[in-house]
Parts: C-alpha cells; sequence; structure tokens
C-alpha cells in the first residue's frame, strides 16, 4: 500500500512541485506550494461538489430525520428500521460524503509529506524521486516572498490559515441558520423547544475548535504546510460563495 501511494500519489505531486520551482520565475517555493495546491483543489472540484452536495441533502431532510428518532425514541430497532426507510424513500446516503473526503485527506497526506520531506532535508531536493524529465534545481530557496522561511514555522501564516478557516466555518453557520429561520415549522412545545440539538452545539464548538487547531499545527510545522492549508481553505471558501451564490440565482 505504501508503494502505491508513493508511486500513485506522493512521487507525481513531488514532480510537480519542483518541476514548477524550477519552471516559474522567481524561484519562489511558496509560490509553487501554491499553485500545486490550486492544481489540486481544481483536479478534486467534482468531489468537492458531491460532498457538498450530499451535506445539503442531509441538512434538507434532518427535520423529518428528528421526527422519526423522536418517535421511536423507545424502540431503537424500529427506530433503525424506519431510518433506513427514510434514507431510500429520500435517495440519500449518510455516508456518500466520505469518498470525496478520505480522497482530500489522501492528498492532503501527500502534500504533507512532500513539504515536510523537503523541509527537513534543508531544503533540497531528493534526485531519487524526480522523474528523468525534471530537471534537479539543487537546494532551494526557502525564502517566501523574500521575507517568509519555509522551513520554519511561521506564526503570521498560521494566524492566516486559522483565520480562513474561521471564516469558512461562520458562513456556513450562517447559511445553515438562515436556511432554519426560512423554513415554516409548527411550534413545538416547550419541553421540545428546550431539548438541546446536539448537532448545532457541536457545530458552534467546531467554529472555534477546529481554527484553534490549523493554528497549532501551522505554529508547530513547517510554513509550506501552513501555505497550503491557507490555499487550500480559502479556495473552498470561493467555491463555497460561488455555490451559495447560485442558489439564490436559482430562487
Amino acid at each position: 500500500m505504501g508503494a502505491i501511494f508513493h508511486g500513485l500519489i506522493y512521487q507525481p505531486l513531488y514532480n510537480i512541485l519542483i518541476f514548477l520551482y524550477d519552471f516559474l520565475p522567481g524561484a519562489d517555493f511558496g509560490i509553487a506550494i501554491i499553485v500545486v495546491t490550486l492544481l489540486i483543489k481544481f483536479a478534486l472540484i467534482p468531489l468537492s461538489k458531491k460532498q457538498i452536495e450530499s451535506q445539503k441533502k442531509m441538512q434538507e431532510i434532518q427535520p423529518e430525520l428528528k421526527k422519526i428518532q423522536e418517535k421511536y425514541k423507545d424502540n431503537k430497532e424500529k427506530q433503525t428500521k424506519e431510518v433506513m426507510k427514510f434514507y431510500k424513500e429520500n435517495k440519500a446516503n449518510p455516508f456518500s460524503g466520505c469518498l470525496p473526503m478520505i480522497v482530500q485527506i489522501v492528498f492532503l497526506i501527500a502534500i504533507y509529506r512532500v513539504i515536510i520531506n523537503i523541509s527537513n532535508a534543508g531544503l533540497t531536493v531528493d534526485a531519487s524521486d524526480l522523474y528523468s524529465f525534471v530537471r534537479d534545481p539543487g537546494e532551494i530557496n526557502k525564502m517566501f516572498l523574500g521575507i517568509i522561511d519555509l522551513s520554519s514555522p511561521s506564526l503570521f501564516i498560521a494566524i492566516l490559515a486559522a483565520g480562513a478557516q474561521f471564516w469558512q466555518m461562520k458562513m456556513m453557520m450562517a447559511k445553515n441558520k438562515k436556511k432554519e429561520e426560512s423554513k415554516k415549522v409548527e411550534k413545538k412545545s416547550k419541553e421540545k423547544d428546550s431539548k438541546p440539538d446536539f448537532a448545532q452545539i457541536m457545530n458552534k464548538q467546531m467554529v472555534v475548535l477546529g481554527p484553534m487547531m490549523t493554528l497549532f499545527i501551522g505554529v508547530k510545522f513547517a510554513a509550506g504546510l501552513a501555505i497550503y492549508w491557507l490555499v487550500s481553505t480559502l479556495f473552498a471558501v470561493f467555491q463555497q460563495i460561488y455555490i451559495f451564490k447560485k442558489e439564490e440565482e436559482k430562487k
């Protein structure tokens, strides 16, 4: 499995990154990381779109799903059967968004290993991983835009990456809240209203925990990885803005 991962994912990314560094003017490794990140994100757009559509579908059916769970709360076997029946009738699959996420995680691990291995080697190229048609540029310039050392952690880039993730999560929270407020749902009893919505609680916690985790990782690892995370998150933000805009135009 390791050899397959190395040959099919790691090595191609490694060569693309080195090729772009050598090809692009200015010999800036940070710019090469940004370009590779954008290439990966554009290549994964179909999978990202599928994941977003799956999440949207699950959000739409959530109110009815909660009713079923509440109705059969004292009979777990019956509850499971009714939930599966409901998924089938609505052509929804709670696991359909998992594959796109797994693929994206695999690419994240690959680009992480590429950047970390190059950084740990003192920003020198491992010629054994290069294809015959990719030139070895030798030692890589470690300065991004002439001011940020890519081989060391950067608090500035880490803060930007955490801020971008906070923006993305707040945007999703605001969109979901707007959808919930626009729905005309019959007023529930005070007893039901008082029951906590654990999904909402978890989402609110992740708005803070997610960016904090990103910040922690950003200040621990080489700045090149934080640049990848920053650009990747910003791409996802603008992708969400585009999708939300299309939704509004349809309405």
